[in-house]
């Protein structure tokens, strides 16, 4: 294995509104920029200013209020979709603790977690959450429209960007109160089509690199993290890199980190487009339903995979 570094993941701008205007040489330079990061790392820091200083204060004022509360309160965000509720008390990863908001960037959605959580209401949270949710939606499908432009995918533009839905993971990892460093969540590629990360400045997130390298993150409050997931990497017939990452804590400091996640509805079936099949490119997974895979990945199976997407559907 390679050895750990602070070099740093590409940085790119989306802070200004002349770079990310379609057509222009400006986008057309910042989209050739995303898809050599993605190539390459797999993610990339980005900065993008359309969500104000307020709101980014706010969602982490939000996250200590979310996980301050009682356990038994927590445990009222219940799903049936594997990592979409409240998930915590882990013997593997005990410092870790995380809740799921699905359609983070509909009011109702929030709305309804929120009379659940706090049944006298608790409208700051609502609209923090909601708001801040509904601006990072705009920058994914931004970024998502650079990726499917470079790959000259324009006709199934509109069928991407209806196939998923948001949901916005909150999450806390407490500080394992000494010099030494533990895990703070295991070495994992995401499942979903793009993730973008925000967290405080707490470091602990680490990204590998291909040559089994990994790089330490050092956050920034004016910056977050574009992932891709499996699911992107199997529409595109592997021609992107989704990255391995892991989040390793030391010292007494919680780390808050917020990860909005564009996910396949269920029943909607990722397959390649036939632009990006050819004799350099052969297929290399088979169709499959998003929500199936979750389930083979969380079986025992899935987890002792190396990659339970190749196990999965891989040709």
């Amino acid at each position: 294995m390679g050895s750990e570094s602070y070099s740093k993941l590409p940085f790119l701008d989306f802070s200004k509104p002349e770079l990310t205007k379609p057509g222009t040489p400006q986008w057309e330079s910042l989209k050739s920029q995303v898809r050599q990061a993605l190539e390459e790392y797999g993610c990339f820091e980005a900065s993008f200013d359309k969500i104000s200083a307020e709101i980014r204060t706010a969602v982490f004022e939000s996250l200590e209020e979310l996980f301050d509360l009682p356990l038994q309160t927590k445990l009222r965000n219940a799903s049936k979709k594997p990592f979409h509720g409240y998930v915590g008390q882990y013997p593997q990863v005990p410092l870790y603790e995380s809740m799921g908001i699905d359609d983070a960037d509909t009011p109702e959605k929030v709305e309804n977690l929120t009379k659940t959580l706090w049944p006298q209401g608790n409208p700051r949270f609502s609209k923090t959450i909601q708001s801040y949710s509904e601006q990072l939606s705009e920058f994914d499908k931004m970024v998502r429209k650079m990726i499917v432009e470079s790959f000259g995918l324009e006709k199934y533009m509109d069928e991407h960007i209806d196939s998923t839905n948001y949901l916005l993971r909150v999450m806390k990892y407490k500080g394992p109160k000494t010099p030494d460093t533990k895990i703070g969540l295991h070495s994992h590629t995401d499942k979903n089509i793009v993730t973008i990360l925000y967290q405080n400045q707490v470091e602990g997130l680490e990204v590998q690199t291909k040559d089994g390298g990994w790089i330490k993150f050092q956050p920034s409050p004016n910056s977050f993290i574009v992932m891709i997931g499996d699911s992107l990497n199997a529409w595109l017939n592997g021609r992107l890199h989704s990255a391995f990452h892991r989040v390793m804590m030391s010292g007494n400091e919680a780390r808050y980190s917020l990860g909005l996640f564009s996910i396949p509805k269920a029943g909607y079936i990722i397959k390649a487009p036939e632009e990006v099949v050819d004799e350099e490119h052969p297929l290399v997974f088979k169709p499959f339903d998003h929500v199936e895979f979750l389930k083979f990945y969380y079986s025992e199976a899935g987890q002792r995979a190396p990659s339970a997407l190749h196990a999965y559907c891989g040709v």
